[in-house]
């Protein structure tokens, strides 16, 4: 998607000259003038057309010298939905690198999750994104180090570990050359003081190795407080109130619009609070490690699907006469994801035919049995959601479950513990969907929606759905699963959308 549409220059100009926030995080352009690179969107002079280079990524930018500009602020825009709706190598790889798998495991690791060489890793990247796995991560460590030096008060050798760069010396030449500013700089300029602000503190920590000397000295520091980019139009009451009627007990919960959930992190746990506001959604997080800072937010964006394009989703749904009266009632509906895709899964199991209330109830009664207790509970939340491995340790009969759907939990998390099954951002959504339907008691709708929320998959209908069936025939549409899943193939690659929109619409719906 990001591919073809650098390659069609001439589209790109047009939409850089009507500065089109449209296009903002599907491409970046450089201006060989002035050696920046910009948003579509930038409220700068338009440059000539000769002066101007199309690049998919901001990655590739960087690697081909151009420093971000400071006026339209081009980290700060949300990632491109290309990686979220491709389900092919360079995709998988690029949601492992957001989410922190090359500061973990290195490149090497990256490539062993994928299942390839690190030398085919490479070519494809650079082929499809333009650059490799080291740039993609740096260029992320980047975006997350210049969002924590102007919004919190960390020292910067705090800011640099929590970023995933292995020293503050590091830290400091990439700052210099993604934003041609030292974090000192930037952080003076965020908050218009004096350049001087923080230099003692930056050459304090200059020489600091993060990876040895302050691993162990940093554990929980209390609250970070972000701004997480989001595209418009984005209806968060509705995400708002989906979250809020799945919700279980002692590990999330909503209140005054805003959703808290405990989260299992690489490196220990951690609490995060998420307030959608007009342009963005406000995130404060809990974390046990810095190091998790990248993880959380990528799952935190994931979970409210903030990289979607809803303009193209609204769109092409729109231009169904079935569709187009709920996507005029829900502009920029989003599709809730999940934080941890064994989760999902896991509390899918739990859901088969039973009501959402008693889907919560069987999830209450798992948490508050085999959950682990937080260090420090937060207020109402106070566990972190099973792990298939304190799961995989049961027999049948330990579960309050029918024995078929118990049985059915077990191998799910027997195969996820074991590693037969993996699901994570990586994971290949085709090979994973038949390896969830081999499983005893799992059939094409739990793994459908374990596709759909917990991997991400923004193709998947769920032709068995009885709510979605409901609503479809509640607007003239067929209500036998053949005919719907035959009528949903026109909504494609967007069915998961549609599906959200048939759902909100029969919740909004009953009597």
């Amino acid at each position: 998607m990001a591919g073809a549409l650098v390659g069609d220059t001439e589209r790109c100009y047009r939409a850089v000259r009507a500065r089109d926030v449209r296009f903002d995080g599907l491409f970046v352009l450089g201006v060989t003038t002035t050696g920046i690179y910009c948003r579509p969107s930038c409220p700068a002079t338009t440059p000539r057309r000769r002066h101007v280079r199309f690049f998919r990524t901001a990655a590739e930018a960087q690697d081909r010298g151009f420093r971000a500009c400071k006026r339209c602020r081009p980290d700060t825009t949300p990632g491109s939905p290309a990686w979220d709706i491709r389900a092919d190598l360079t995709a998988r790889a690029v949601r492992l690198i957001a989410d922190g798998v090359v500061e973990r495991d290195g490149v090497g690791g990256l490539a062993r999750r994928l299942g390839y060489s690190e030398r085919q890793l490479h070519r494809q990247l650079v082929s499809e994104v333009g650059t490799g796995a080291l740039a993609l991560a740096r260029s992320y460590r980047a975006e997350a180090a210049r969002s924590l030096i102007e919004t919190t008060g960390l020292s910067f050798a705090d800011v640099a570990f929590a970023a995933g760069f292995a020293s503050v010396r590091q830290f400091n030449d990439t700052m210099r050359r993604v934003y041609a500013a030292t974090p000192t700089q930037l952080r003076a300029a965020a908050h218009g003081t004096s350049r001087t602000v923080g230099r003692r503190n930056a050459e304090h920590a200059e020489h600091v190795d993060l990876h040895g000397q302050h691993q162990g000295r940093h554990g929980a520091r209390g609250w970070l407080s972000l701004n997480l980019p989001v595209r418009q139009p984005f209806d968060s009451a509705a995400l708002i109130a989906f979250l809020a009627a799945h919700a279980v007990r002692g590990v999330e919960e909503v209140a005054d619009g805003t959703y808290r959930r405990t989260l299992r992190l690489p490196h220990g746990p951690g609490v995060v609070a998420l307030t959608p506001r007009p342009d963005a959604v406000r995130c404060e997080l809990w974390l046990h490690d810095l190091r998790d800072l990248q993880a959380a937010v990528r799952r935190c964006r994931r979970a409210l699907d903030l990289d979607a394009d809803p303009c193209a989703v609204d769109e092409h749904l729109r231009s169904d006469p079935l569709l187009a009266p709920l996507v005029g009632r829900r502009p920029g509906l989003r599709v809730p994801g999940g934080v941890d895709p064994a989760e999902v899964a896991v509390r899918a199991v739990l859901g088969q035919q039973v009501s959402l209330a008693g889907a919560r109830a069987a999830a209450e009664r798992l948490v508050r049995g085999h959950g682990e207790p937080l260090p420090v509970a937060h207020d109402t939340l106070t566990h972190l959601f099973p792990t298939p491995s304190a799961l995989a340790a049961l027999e049948p009969a330990d579960l309050a479950l029918p024995r078929a759907r118990a049985v059915g939990l077990l191998a799910l998390a027997r195969g996820l513990a074991g590693g037969e099954l993996v699901l994570d951002p990586g994971t290949d959504r085709a090979a994973a969907l038949a390896a969830l339907q081999a499983l005893p008691g799992i059939g094409p709708w739990t793994a459908g929606y374990v596709s759909l929320r917990g991997l991400g998959d923004p193709d998947v209908f769920l032709a068995g759905d009885l709510a979605a069936l409901r609503s479809l025939a509640r607007l003239g549409g067929p209500a036998d699963p053949r005919e719907a899943t035959a009528r949903a193939a026109a909504w494609r690659p967007w069915r998961s959308y549609a599906l959200q929109h048939l759902w909100t619409a029969y919740l909004e719906d009953r009597p």
